[in-house]
């Protein structure tokens, strides 16, 4: 039998940064870093890990997960299809691989994303898997590394993909709970849902050279902003210059760095008891545990909902007569007084919130604010909050906490800032923060979809004990304008995006996102805004009621749970899919 030759493209690479030619096994030998001018090649997960830990010491972990299409979709081509290529040309079941294994001596567990897997994108299996290594190292009680690679949030899941980013967080939490060292490895690139989740919200951030990470992407900016983009913008430079990062580290030193900081934790570490992990399954009481149907949800007597096209809900959800957050406040609720600032310098106008009453009782209330006219509507940043607007209402709930109020939120963004000055502030960071800190909060928490849940931004003030959604609001992972612009040719498909995306209130209460769907009258919220208060009232206190008598260390617990059913293997049982 005769051996094949390599062929020159198997000797040679080309270096992205350089263009320089370069003999591979120099290139392998230098850790996939150019010797000529330092640029940092991207890495697959089992490459990465081949670099980082001791050998023989590497241990898998399970990857048993279902065929996972939770929504259907399909595009251009089906998304079970997007799957099966990926896999094939990757060698790899999901876009993330997860392990136990030591570095340095140090046992920690791993979980390695691998961008080449439809650019690394968080779904429900890859939230899941990250979620299960994270309950490993807390049952084990070993730090967990996390080494980042992804777009963000997968679309063809939709709101699902989202729900992923509380899911991980959590999971961050009760590590932070029991002690537990985190750590994240920012590598090129780590955008959207995973920079603004368990990317930024470990105990410490590290940036490989050469990484970029932000919420927004540069072209989704540009786009918006219209405006060029400074130079270095969201590299790892930048990042550390804007104190988003705790340190740049050069792939050659990052192993080193890594056994430093393992054996800082392991001596610094007292031992504590270990802290429980919650299980899905447990005595939860039914109104709070389980998402109530559309047709049992606040549906008025003598209301038929209409059976609207996605895309009309759309442009429903985004008419300028629709109510906005002020609007409910005086409406809804009594006595509103308006609390100012995140206390590091700024007052977001697209984020409002303060104290309020409902039904006689003290909350404090927390919303999106756009506007009606066009002066509104630019002065309020269209509701696209900046860091000092989700800063504002992280101190707000903190202070409501303390003072045993519950939260109410109303979500109407179509998703947060993503300005260049939005960027520098550490927006990522300030939406993981928020999803974390909701995690945990300690008081009754509860969300209304009113107008548009876009992205990461709506789902920071959505982490809640029930989610509730008015008729003719959507809730996305991405705008259905967005969606076309990558999986269609073009942005004119955006209506069979909407479609594809499944952002109605009755879809996201088949599928457990959404517990209650309130009903507008008709035709739309805009056209009776006093019976929609109404009724928006009525469905608040009936939600409201039953979460003041849970305690606070159920209310948590139930919570996380809430959260935890959107891993794929629950995804997959309540969508009858295997």
């Amino acid at each position: 039998m005769t051996a094949t030759a390599p062929s020159d493209e198997q000797l040679w690479s080309r270096c992205g940064g350089c263009a320089s030619l370069l003999y591979r096994k120099r290139l392998r030998r230098n850790l996939d870093v150019c010797p000529e001018c330092g640029e940092h090649a991207r890495l697959g997960a089992p490459e990465r890990l081949r670099q980082l830990v001791d050998p023989g010491s590497l241990c898998p972990l399970p990857e048993r997960l279902p065929e996972a299409d939770p929504i259907d979709f399909v595009d251009v081509l089906p998304y079970r299809h997007r799957l099966s290529g990926a896999r094939a040309s990757t060698g790899l079941a999901e876009a993330v691989v997860c392990a136990t294994a030591t570095i340095g001596g140090h046992p920690v567990v791993l979980a390695v994303m691998d961008f080449r897997f439809l650019g690394g994108s968080l779904g429900c299996a890859v939230g899941e898997l990250i979620t299960s290594a994270a309950e490993r190292a807390l049952d084990d009680r070993l730090p967990l590394v996390l080494i980042t690679a992804s777009g963000g949030a997968r679309m063809q899941e939709g709101v699902l993909s989202l729900m992923q980013m509380a899911t991980v967080s959590q999971a961050i939490a009760a590590l932070r709970e029991a002690g537990l060292l985190t750590v994240s490895v920012l590598t090129d690139p780590t955008y959207g849902g995973v920079a603004a989740s368990f990317a930024t919200n470990t105990d410490l951030v590290l940036a490989e050279s050469g990484a970029r990470m932000g919420f927004a992407g540069p072209r989704v900016i540009r786009q918006v902003t219209g405006r060029a983009l400074p130079e270095g913008f969201q590299t790892a430079d930048f990042l550390l210059r804007h104190g988003q990062v705790d340190m740049v580290v050069q792939r050659r030193a990052l192993r080193a760095r890594l056994v430093a900081l393992l054996a800082a934790c392991r001596a610094g570490r007292s031992p504590r008891p270990p802290v429980p992990r919650q299980e899905t399954a447990g005595a939860a009481p039914d109104r709070l545990a389980d998402p109530v149907g559309p047709d049992a949800a606040g549906r008025a007597a003598g209301d038929t909902p209409e059976v609207r096209d996605a895309w009309d809900t759309v442009r429903l959800a985004r008419h300028p007569g629709r109510p906005t957050t002020l609007d409910y406040l005086d409406s809804v609720f009594d006595g509103f007084v308006e609390l100012h600032g995140d206390r590091l310098g700024g007052d977001c106008p697209a984020v409002v919130g303060g104290l309020a009453r409902l039904a006689g009782r003290h909350v404090m209330v927390i919303g999106h604010q756009k506007g009606h006219t066009t002066a509104e509507l630019v002065a309020r940043n269209f509701g696209m909050a900046s860091p000092a607007g989700h800063r504002k209402a992280l101190r707000l709930m903190r202070l409501a906490a303390r003072l045993g109020l519950p939260v109410v939120t109303l979500v109407d963004t179509p998703g947060a800032d993503p300005g260049v000055s939005a960027e520098e502030q550490g927006q990522a960071a300030a939406i993981a923060e928020n999803i974390l800190a909701l995690t945990v909060l300690p008081t009754p928490v509860l969300a209304v979809v009113t107008g548009e849940g876009g992205s990461g931004g709506a789902l920071a003030l959505a982490v809640a004990d029930r989610v509730l959604m008015l008729e003719n609001a959507v809730y996305s992972v991405i705008s259905p304008e967005g969606c076309a612009a990558i999986l269609w040719p073009d942005r004119s498909a955006a209506p069979q995006a909407a479609r594809a995306l499944r952002l109605t209130a009755p879809d996201l209460c088949r599928l457990g996102v959404v517990d209650e769907l309130v009903p507008e009258p008709s035709p739309a919220a805009h056209e009776n805004p006093a019976e929609t208060a109404h009724r928006l009232r009525a469905a608040l206190v009936a939600n409201l009621l039953p979460l003041l008598d849970v305690p606070p260390a159920m209310l948590v617990r139930l919570r996380r749970q809430r959260f935890r059913r959107f891993g794929a293997t629950r995804v997959g049982a309540r969508t009858g899919r295997r």
